[in-house]
């Protein structure tokens, strides 16, 4: 069976759109994959890298190309009214539900749904508090649920970034990193033993040294 890590963040659309994927791209594999929160925003400033949506044009670009993305795989996609919007709370409450650090596919699933389907804001209180009762019966820790579910996001993200996790959605499997919604295809060539991987080009292209100076 193949274990696969898929790192994400609620604020992502791309985490969206390859959730609703992930089961197609898997077909006819043996795979159990385990969903990690994360913090993106302390990612890319881990990395130094502003994100699209310090770039007003980039952030145009991406809301248009997930829209587009969206009924084009037919899943579906509403922005919210605020483009990009704090996740804190919404990462937070998945991961109240949560005894090591992951949730299981329905939480997940019905965060992102939350989020991406509908054009509602997400952070509206009465949706919040909606969101709270859907996800009720799933785990719940005995003590602070808040302290227990702040812990767990500090410690996601700063593991994440340590293994070189620098955006969302990220796969993790058989210690390599698959990043976005465009790497779906090469995942699932890795996994079903594409001869490729067993070379040396993996390696190779990550030691190719840059051309622009003050880049490492």
């Amino acid at each position: 069976m193949h274990e696969i890590t898929f790192y994400l963040d609620f604020v992502s659309p791309y985490a969206w759109l390859a959730f609703e994927q992930l089961p197609r791209t898997l077909q006819g594999l043996s795979a159990h994959v385990r969903y990690r929160p994360v913090l993106l925003g302390a990612l890319l400033q881990h990395a130094g890298n502003p994100g699209p949506a310090a770039i007003a044009p980039k952030r145009a670009w991406t809301a248009r190309h997930v829209a587009w993305l969206g009924q084009s795989l037919g899943c579906g996609l509403d922005l919210p009214p605020h483009f990009p919007f704090n996740s804190l709370p919404l990462l937070r409450l998945a991961l109240a539900h949560s005894p090591d650090g992951c949730i299981n596919r329905y939480t997940a699933g019905s965060v992102l749904r939350h989020v991406w389907l509908g054009g509602q804001d997400p952070l509206a209180p009465e949706r919040i508090a909606a969101l709270t009762q859907a996800l009720a019966e799933q785990w719940q820790p005995e003590g602070d649920a808040a302290a227990h579910a702040k812990a767990l996001l500090r410690a996601n993200t700063d593991e994440a970034a340590a293994r070189g996790i620098f955006g969302v959605p990220m796969l993790e499997v058989q210690g390599r990193h698959f990043w976005g919604l465009d790497s779906l295809p090469m995942l699932r060539a890795a996994l079903d033993g594409d001869a490729w991987f067993d070379g040396p080009a993996w390696e190779e292209a990550a030691q190719r040294p840059s051309g622009v100076p003050g880049i490492q």
